[in-house]
């Protein structure tokens, strides 16, 4: 069975005060290493599953965007990151392990499943990191998940972090970083299996400019600080 056939599933209560107090370590830390703001919260769905979409520039990635919600969050990430040392942490934080460089049905299944049971998502969806001021072409994944869930997108800004942890890097490095939240992009009515996949593609031509829009806005404040 793949690694990313099944999600975690809902956490006992145990689990869950555990979750919380990892959680709040981390943005702790990074509130205080990174000097982590966050502006948009209010754009979070409270009481309903949906699909964030980040940038991303760096691997701390997934751990500032911890600080979007309260709410556990599942996400994509390359299944290199589980090894025997980190693999109890990454799953106990929603990590869904992807093979790098390939569609891995069984993820993307996972994520379908992880929203349908109402659970907030986490898809970068550039992809792999990318450097640069500019957003690059968007992978449809998130697009893909929404128009089998309905769920709507949430777009997020990552201003900073790729000088916190560049590319090659094992330091992350006291930089400041600032998160912008934009407004749900919600999911259009539901239509036939064609105009389905017309409306996915639609719908991650639309997501590229709120999310250029949010990291430049992000990247400014981060520049301003």
């Amino acid at each position: 069975m793949s690694k990313s056939a099944a999600p975690g599933g809902p956490l006992t209560g145990v689990e869950m005060a555990l979750y919380r107090t990892l959680r709040a370590v981390l943005v702790g830390l990074a509130r205080v290493w990174m000097r982590l703001r966050v502006e948009g919260t209010e754009h979070v769905p409270a009481d309903r599953a949906f699909i964030l979409a980040p940038v991303h520039r760096s691997n701390i990635d997934f751990l500032v965007v911890l600080a979007c919600t309260r709410r556990r969050m599942h996400y994509l990430a390359k299944d290199s990151l589980w090894t025997p040392l980190t693999s109890r942490l990454f799953t106990g934080l929603g990590g869904i392990p992807v093979a790098r460089g390939s569609a891995d049905r069984d993820a993307l299944r996972t994520c379908i499943e992880v929203v349908r049971q109402g659970e907030p998502l986490v898809i970068f969806p550039e992809g792999t990191r990318q450097s640069g001021p500019e957003v690059q072409p968007l992978f449809d994944g998130p697009a893909f998940v929404q128009s089998r869930t309905g769920a709507p997108i949430v777009p997020v800004g990552i201003g900073g972090s790729e000088r916190v942890m560049p590319r090659g890097s094992k330091m992350i490095w006291p930089r400041p970083v600032t998160i912008v939240i934009g407004e749900p992009l919600e999911a259009p009515a539901p239509e036939g299996p064609k105009a389905r996949r017309s409306s996915i593609r639609a719908q991650t031509a639309a997501l590229r400019p709120m999310l250029q829009s949010l990291y430049d806005e992000a990247m400014g404040k981060v520049a301003a600080r």
